[in-house]
């Protein structure tokens, strides 16, 4: 029996997501890559990315919530995964129970951690800059840091802080590294791990890092970057559907809600059954799908559950139409969109289904 009628549906290929790790990983040896696989793998399903990681060797990932860290414990035990977002000291129970590293940020939340009488992990984060989480207070960090050390049921695992401008402010990147670097320099232990840079990090300054032990690898991952061609990246994903009904309008009719369009020839529109409850937001209207490697104009208003493109005399029903892949690209489509490719990702909603390849 089928799981799958309509025909819309999110290509991954799983050995190109590797492939690109390992790439990445290679660039900065010896220091690891850490699998960032928040956000459902960026839209590409935590779980299956991370199985396939998982049977390759790989056994530590970085997630924003501890709902995420929850469903990757249910792959193996043994995977280590780091919640990078807030905690709450109603989480301890869970977080030692199920040995998921968490991120201090505060004092208050070490204060928490002290009372509570179970084994917990953490590692963490200094606010360089970002000031979105972490010690801004360096002095409250390293009594912390020092306090740590005292404690049995408590282990400092590792220190963190987050540029803010990676990807378009050199100085200001410096100026967040001179505060760590003398952070790091004064504290009384040295973590087993450390780690800075994100993907634009990695790709124009980990290198330049003696003294770290990781780094965050993200939307690389997934074949993107806000670096342009800097790496050979694969493209992991592929948004296809297919043409479900063609309509044939004649010139001045007039197509979808608020009728923003209006055919100014004889024309042939083809129907999709995706709208923008699966992440094409009407704000795609005039991009363009590729179907038959022909590109073809979104026309009309973006509808919740459908779309329209004018296509070519030869297309059909049922032709396959790519939405977002090698062409157009996921670059491409964040530039119509005026946004980042990360949140282009990060649209497709759960009811498209994934079909994974290897």
């Amino acid at each position: 029996m089928r799981n799958q009628y309509r025909p819309t549906w999110l290509e991954v290929n799983l050995k190109h997501v590797y492939e690109n790790y390992r790439m990445m990983r290679d660039h900065i040896a010896p220091a690891q890559a850490i699998p960032v696989v928040k956000a459902d793998a960026y839209g590409h399903g935590a779980k299956r990315v991370v199985r396939y990681f998982y049977e390759r060797g790989v056994q530590f990932f970085a997630v924003s919530l501890l709902e995420e860290a929850l469903e990757l414990k249910e792959i193996a035990e043994d995977i280590d995964v780091l919640v990078m977002g807030a905690v709450h000291k109603e989480d301890f129970d869970v977080l030692s129970r199920h040995n998921i590293l968490f991120t201090v940020t505060s004092r208050h939340l070490f204060d928490a951690a002290k009372q509570f009488a179970k084994p917990l992990r953490f590692h963490m984060k200094i606010d360089t800059g970002m000031h979105r989480l972490g010690f801004k207070d360096y002095s409250e960090a390293l009594e912390v840091a020092s306090e740590v050390q005292n404690i049995s049921h408590l282990s400092m695992e590792g220190v963190y802080t987050h540029f803010a401008t990676a990807d378009c402010d050199e100085a200001y990147v410096k100026r967040q590294i001179s505060l760590f670097e003398s952070f790091l320099q004064s504290m009384p232990f040295q973590p087993q791990s450390v780690h800075v840079s994100n993907t634009s990090a990695i790709m124009k300054y980990e290198n330049d890092f003696p003294y770290t032990t990781h780094a965050r690898l993200g939307i690389a991952m997934y074949g993107a970057s806000l670096e342009g061609d800097l790496f050979p990246l694969k493209t992991t994903y592929t948004l296809k559907s297919r043409i479900v009904e063609i309509k044939s309008l004649q010139k001045g009719d007039k197509l979808g809600y608020s009728i923003t369009y209006e055919a100014k020839q004889n024309e042939r529109i083809g129907v999709l059954p995706i709208g923008y409850a699966d992440g094409m937001i009407r704000k795609n209207q005039g991009g363009y799908v590729t179907i038959n490697n022909t590109r073809c104009e979104i026309v009309g208003r973006i509808c919740m559950d459908q779309m329209f493109v004018r296509i070519e005399d030869d297309m059909r029903l049922g032709d396959e139409v790519v939405l977002m892949g090698e062409d157009p690209h996921i670059d491409e489509v964040a530039r119509r969109l005026d946004t980042i490719n990360y949140e282009v990702f990060c649209q497709i909603g759960k009811r498209v289904p994934r079909i994974y390849t290897e």
